[in-house]
This record gives C-alpha cells, sequence and structure tokens, in this order.
C-alpha cells in the first residue's frame, strides 16, 4: 500500500475559527501532508449537526446498529471516519474535559464499537488515534486521559507519544516544544498506521532534530499569518461595519 492510500482524519472542536485550536489543526493537516506524505482532512465538530446519542444499547444492544436512529450529519462522517485509517483530535479544555459537541461525536461512536455484538468486530478495531489540548488553565491531562481511555475501550490503537497539550494564555506560536509535540503526535500516528500495514518499520518515532522543528515552526506561522489576515478581512467586511 502507498502512503498516497492513507489518510487520517483531524477532528477539531473550537467555535473560534482563527483561534488556537483552529490553528493547531491546520497545522496537524500540513504537517501530515506535507511532511509526513498522507492525506489529512479537518473536520470541526462544530460545522456539523451532531444530536446527543440516545443510547441505545443501554436497553438492548441488538438496537445499536448503523444505520443510526438519527437523520443528521454523523450520517455522512460515518462514511468518512470509516475509510480513513486514524484520527488526531484537538480539542480545547473545558473544566478538564472537552466541549460538548466533542462529546456528542464520540459518544455516537458507540455504535461503531458495539458492531463487536452485530458484526463480531468493532468498526474502530485498527484505526490509530492521537490527541492534543489546548487551554489558558489546567486541565489537559485529564482531558486527554479520558480521551485515550473511551478510544482505546472502542478499539482504537494509541501510539507512543501520542498527545501534546499546551495551558497557556500564549499564543501556541510562541510555545515551540508543544509545536514539536504536536508535530510527533502526527507523526506517531502515521508512523503506527505505517506499522500495523507492514509498509514500514519505524527506526525511530520521535523527532527533534533542528530541522524538523524549523519546518514545523514555519507552518504554525505561515497559518498564523493567514489566519491574522483573514480575521482582518472579516471584520472589515460592510456587516461588522
Amino acid at each position: 500500500m502507498s502512503l498516497g492510500n492513507m489518510s487520517i482524519l483531524i477532528i477539531s472542536s473550537s467555535p473560534h475559527k482563527y483561534g488556537n485550536v483552529r490553528l493547531t489543526s491546520e497545522a496537524c493537516k500540513r504537517i501530515a501532508e506535507y511532511l509526513e506524505g498522507v492525506r489529512a482532512i479537518v473536520l470541526d465538530v462544530y460545522d456539523f449537526d451532531i444530536k446527543p446519542c440516545k443510547g441505545c444499547v443501554s436497553e438492548d444492544v441488538n438496537q445499536c446498529r448503523l444505520p443510526c436512529i438519527y437523520e443528521d450529519d454523523m450520517k455522512r462522517l460515518y462514511e468518512v471516519i470509516e475509510k480513513s485509517d486514524g484520527m488526531v483530535f484537538v480539542s480545547p479544555i473545558y473544566w478538564y474535559n472537552i466541549p460538548g459537541p466533542l462529546k456528542n461525536f464520540i459518544d455516537r461512536l458507540t455504535v461503531f464499537e458495539n458492531a463487536i455484538f452485530i458484526e463480531g468486530r468493532s468498526r474502530l478495531e485498527g484505526k490509530v488515534a492521537g490527541f492534543i489540548a489546548i487551554g489558558n488553565d489546567t486541565g489537559a491531562v485529564a482531558l486527554i486521559q479520558n480521551l485515550m481511555a473511551v478510544l482505546n475501550s472502542m478499539g482504537v490503537a494509541i501510539p507512543p507519544w501520542a498527545l501534546a497539550y499546551h495551558e497557556s494564555e500564549e499564543p501556541v506560536i510562541e510555545n515551540k516544544s508543544f509545536m514539536l509535540d504536536v508535530a510527533n503526535v502526527v507523526r506517531g500516528v502515521v508512523t503506527m498506521i505505517k506499522a500495523l500495514k507492514g509498509v514500514e518499520r519505524p527506526a525511530y518515532w520521535y523527532r527533534a532534530d533542528n530541522e524538523y522543528l524549523e519546518q514545523v515552526t514555519q507552518i504554525f506561522q505561515q497559518i498564523h499569518k493567514e489566519f491574522s489576515i483573514q480575521r482582518t478581512l472579516k471584520n472589515s467586511s460592510p456587516q461588522h461595519l
């Protein structure tokens, strides 16, 4: 299998179009494509209609199956998720946890996990995930460990170096160690996918060389510049005057 056939999803979850979470999500996409050679798609859960899970499985395990009872955007997101090889979750910190729309998204993945009892295998089994948390205050580790426990319990593989977090009021582009960790979350997910598919056995996982850091920093800075221009244009449009 060529790398061109591999793809990952960047699951973003912020209502702020030009904030740290969106910036980091776009950086993950470009790192995946430009530095790691796989296709990546950014999906922000705030852009979709995702209803809360009804919990059919708690009444009858056989009721929790595809197609889901809800006619909302998860219907097409299920198809996108199933075609992907992995996911990187990028979340703001909401009181030591994830925001509501992301919780809805993850709860609705229960139908994939419950396929164990319907089809004999979780539809998430063998996919790979990484986790990034961003906030002005503490709570990142609590958020990430919760996501790790849930996704791993659904059958998702978690590679080495699978987490990064930024707990500061500073812009993420001021935090070089965070940017490097973000890149290695993406790299770790891609490397695990390669290993599971037998495409490549990695000599090492984490990159911390100056060349890689410079490439990653340039990606973040370029996106920050683009977002600044877009924000200025938006604020100067007639509807904001």
